[in-house]
Protein backbone atom coordinates (compact mmCIF):
# COMPACT_ATOMS: atom_id res chain seq x y z
CA UNK A 1 0.00 0.00 0.00
CA UNK A 2 1.28 3.78 -0.59
CA UNK A 3 0.40 6.90 0.57
CA UNK A 4 1.77 10.18 -0.73
CA UNK A 5 2.09 13.93 -0.01
CA UNK A 6 2.59 16.91 -1.63
CA UNK A 7 3.18 20.73 -0.04
CA UNK A 8 4.56 23.99 -1.40
CA UNK A 9 6.45 26.07 1.48
CA UNK A 10 7.99 29.34 1.22
CA UNK A 11 11.17 28.13 2.50
CA UNK A 12 14.51 27.88 0.36
CA UNK A 13 15.78 24.15 -0.16
CA UNK A 14 18.34 24.55 1.76
CA UNK A 15 16.91 25.59 4.80
CA UNK A 16 13.97 23.21 4.36
CA UNK A 17 16.12 20.25 4.52
CA UNK A 18 18.40 21.10 7.33
CA UNK A 19 14.86 21.36 8.95
CA UNK A 20 13.30 18.28 7.86
CA UNK A 21 16.75 16.41 8.95
CA UNK A 22 17.16 18.17 12.59
CA UNK A 23 15.90 14.58 14.18
CA UNK A 24 16.21 16.66 18.00
CA UNK A 25 13.28 18.28 17.06
CA UNK A 26 11.44 14.97 16.39
CA UNK A 27 12.94 12.88 19.00
CA UNK A 28 11.29 15.87 21.96
CA UNK A 29 8.03 15.67 19.62
CA UNK A 30 8.14 11.55 20.18
CA UNK A 31 8.94 12.06 23.56
CA UNK A 32 6.28 14.59 24.69
CA UNK A 33 3.96 12.46 23.28
CA UNK A 34 4.40 9.61 25.55
CA UNK A 35 7.33 7.28 23.02
CA UNK A 36 10.49 6.27 24.39
CA UNK A 37 13.10 6.96 21.81
CA UNK A 38 16.79 5.43 21.81
CA UNK A 39 18.99 5.94 19.14
CA UNK A 40 21.42 3.21 18.88
CA UNK A 41 23.73 4.93 16.05
CA UNK A 42 26.74 6.56 16.60
CA UNK A 43 26.64 9.54 14.23
CA UNK A 44 27.70 12.98 14.95
CA UNK A 45 25.46 14.02 12.07
CA UNK A 46 22.41 13.13 9.98
CA UNK A 47 22.99 10.69 7.70
CA UNK A 48 22.99 7.09 6.39
CA UNK A 49 22.82 4.37 9.03
CA UNK A 50 21.18 6.88 11.72
CA UNK A 51 19.16 3.97 13.63
CA UNK A 52 16.31 4.87 16.66
CA UNK A 53 14.44 2.54 18.25
CA UNK A 54 11.00 3.82 19.01
CA UNK A 55 8.55 2.16 21.84
CA UNK A 56 4.76 3.37 22.02
CA UNK A 57 1.48 2.49 23.32
CA UNK A 58 -1.35 1.97 20.31
CA UNK A 59 -4.49 1.03 20.28
CA UNK A 60 -3.87 -0.29 24.30
CA UNK A 61 -0.61 -2.69 23.00
CA UNK A 62 3.14 -1.88 23.51
CA UNK A 63 4.71 -1.46 19.69
CA UNK A 64 8.28 -1.55 18.58
CA UNK A 65 9.27 0.21 15.76
CA UNK A 66 12.84 0.32 14.05
CA UNK A 67 14.00 3.15 11.78
CA UNK A 68 16.52 3.68 10.08
CA UNK A 69 17.88 6.21 7.79
CA UNK A 70 18.73 4.30 4.26
CA UNK A 71 19.19 7.11 1.85
CA UNK A 72 20.90 10.70 2.43
CA UNK A 73 20.93 12.86 -0.73
CA UNK A 74 21.53 16.98 0.81
CA UNK A 75 19.34 19.26 0.08
CA UNK A 76 17.44 16.90 -2.61
CA UNK A 77 16.24 13.84 -0.44
CA UNK A 78 16.34 10.76 2.86
CA UNK A 79 15.02 7.91 2.05
CA UNK A 80 14.21 5.59 5.38
CA UNK A 81 13.22 2.22 6.40
CA UNK A 82 10.20 1.25 9.42
CA UNK A 83 9.77 -2.05 10.53
CA UNK A 84 6.89 -2.40 13.02
CA UNK A 85 5.62 -6.13 14.28
CA UNK A 86 6.10 -7.50 10.36
CA UNK A 87 5.09 -4.15 9.02
CA UNK A 88 7.70 -2.82 7.06
CA UNK A 89 7.37 0.85 5.26
CA UNK A 90 9.61 2.31 2.87
CA UNK A 91 9.93 6.02 3.47
CA UNK A 92 11.12 8.57 0.93
CA UNK A 93 11.31 12.68 1.68
CA UNK A 94 11.88 14.74 -1.35
CA UNK A 95 12.56 18.54 -1.94
CA UNK A 96 12.27 20.41 -5.00
CA UNK A 97 13.67 23.82 -4.93
CA UNK A 98 10.65 25.47 -7.64
CA UNK A 99 12.36 29.15 -6.72
CA UNK A 100 15.15 30.12 -4.60
CA UNK A 101 12.66 30.88 -1.81
CA UNK A 102 10.24 28.52 -2.73
CA UNK A 103 10.43 24.61 -1.94
CA UNK A 104 8.23 21.48 -2.47
CA UNK A 105 8.18 18.75 -0.12
CA UNK A 106 6.78 15.46 -1.91
CA UNK A 107 6.40 12.26 0.50
CA UNK A 108 6.18 8.77 -0.57
CA UNK A 109 5.47 5.83 1.80
CA UNK A 110 5.13 1.94 0.91
CA UNK A 111 4.20 -0.87 3.05
CA UNK A 112 4.72 -4.22 2.77
CA UNK A 113 4.06 -7.02 5.27
CA UNK A 114 6.02 -9.92 6.67
CA UNK A 115 3.39 -12.00 8.90
CA UNK A 116 -0.38 -12.71 8.95
CA UNK A 117 -1.27 -10.06 11.75
CA UNK A 118 1.15 -7.52 9.49
CA UNK A 119 -1.24 -8.51 6.59
CA UNK A 120 -4.71 -7.85 8.84
CA UNK A 121 -3.49 -4.59 9.72
CA UNK A 122 -2.37 -3.53 6.30
CA UNK A 123 -5.84 -4.91 5.01
CA UNK A 124 -7.35 -2.68 7.50
CA UNK A 125 -5.29 0.03 6.57
CA UNK A 126 -6.60 -0.36 2.53
CA UNK A 127 -10.09 0.13 3.64
CA UNK A 128 -9.10 3.11 5.66
CA UNK A 129 -7.18 4.72 2.46
CA UNK A 130 -9.47 7.99 1.85
CA UNK A 131 -9.52 8.98 5.41
CA UNK A 132 -5.78 8.14 5.83
CA UNK A 133 -5.33 10.60 2.92
CA UNK A 134 -6.85 13.47 4.03
CA UNK A 135 -5.30 12.98 7.62
CA UNK A 136 -2.29 12.66 5.33
CA UNK A 137 -2.97 16.29 3.51
CA UNK A 138 -3.23 17.72 6.91
CA UNK A 139 0.12 16.71 8.32
CA UNK A 140 1.91 17.61 5.36
CA UNK A 141 -0.36 21.00 5.99
CA UNK A 142 1.26 20.85 9.62
CA UNK A 143 4.63 20.49 8.49
CA UNK A 144 4.07 23.40 5.86
CA UNK A 145 3.07 25.81 8.72
CA UNK A 146 5.64 24.40 10.95
CA UNK A 147 8.73 25.05 8.60
CA UNK A 148 7.25 28.23 7.29
CA UNK A 149 6.94 29.68 10.93
CA UNK A 150 10.63 27.88 12.16
CA UNK A 151 12.57 29.69 9.00
CA UNK A 152 10.23 33.80 9.79
CA UNK A 153 11.85 32.83 13.45
CA UNK A 154 15.50 32.29 11.59
CA UNK A 155 15.43 34.72 9.27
Amino acid sequence: MELTGREDVDVPIAQAFDMLTDVEVYERSALRRGAEVTRIDSLARPGVGAKWEIGFQFRGKARELDLEVTGFDAPNEVEMKATLQGLETNIKIELVALSRTRTRIQFWSGMRANSLSARLLLQSLKLARSSLNKRMAKRMATLRDDLEDRYSRLA
